[in-house]
């Protein structure tokens, strides 16, 4: 399968790592198993550009998952990264985030969930190939509607002109653009991007979805980018369709 995209999970629980890649292939994946930190890490540095996904357990022989990502990121290796962790707390997702992490799922996981997150983050390799210098660099910007942004130096620009973001601002846009078309419930926004329990009663993501309306949807009034599934939660739609 050469012109399968390649996951290396990273996992040291054989019957775990062995039902992951079995579902993996059966979406048409190509999936490499390590069962420790220090054989992931060489072997995801030695070839960067041949690995389009990691799947990361945090609890691993010889070198932790944080420490694996940490390395990585370190290396100017900017894979996507997926932990997949039996550890639930916030200052675990916090960690796994700082260290350079895209998402964290924690387990046990809904294998729906599991593989929409793979796909959206596979999608999302896709487009920063589309956008960086050259294979294996890392992403200089995401362009959508007349927005043009930087993750590394936090640089906005929308119709040309500058515009300051805060740094929970951009969390939460990059949050939405790594899971672009997915629609993403309050509970998610809150423990992935505000890192609190996803049932703690706050209109925070509200607030902080009409200010990313306010800034890049030229009618924030009837968004066409940042919507609201009722019931459901948030939809980030990169492109949307030209009305009819």
């Amino acid at each position: 399968m050469p012109d399968a995209q390649h996951i290396v999970v990273v996992e040291d629980e054989e019957h775990l790592a062995t039902g992951i890649k079995f579902n993996l292939v059966a979406e048409g994946y190509r999936v490499t198993i390590v069962g420790d930190g220090p054989s992931a890490l060489e072997l995801i540095r030695k070839e960067p550009d041949e690995v389009d996904l990691v799947v990361l357990d945090l609890m691993l022989p010889g070198m932790s998952g944080y420490a694996v990502c940490e390395a990585l990121r370190a290396a100017d290796v900017h894979v996507p990264v997926l932990i997949l962790s039996a550890r639930t707390l916030a200052e675990d997702r916090k960690r796994g985030f700082d260290v350079g992490a895209n998402q964290y799922l924690t387990k046990p996981f809904d294998l729906d969930e599991f593989l929409s997150r793979v796909k959206n983050l596979l999608a999302y390799r896709g487009r920063q190939a589309g956008h960086s210098a050259g294979p294996g660099e890392p992403v200089a910007e995401f362009e959508f509607g007349n927005a043009r942004i930087s993750f590394e130096t936090f640089e906005v620009s929308v119709g040309g002109q500058p515009v300051r973001m805060t740094q929970l601002e951009m969390k939460l846009l990059r949050y939405f653009v790594e899971n672009a078309e997915r629609v993403i419930s309050r509970g998610e926004l809150l423990e992935n991007v505000w890192e609190v329990p996803g049932n703690l009663n706050t209109r925070a993501p509200d607030q902080f979805i009409r200010r990313l309306r306010k800034t890049f949807e030229p009618d924030p009034a009837n968004p066409k980018h940042f919507l609201t599934i009722r019931d459901a939660g948030y939809r980030f739609v990169a492109e949307p369709e030209a009305d009819v």
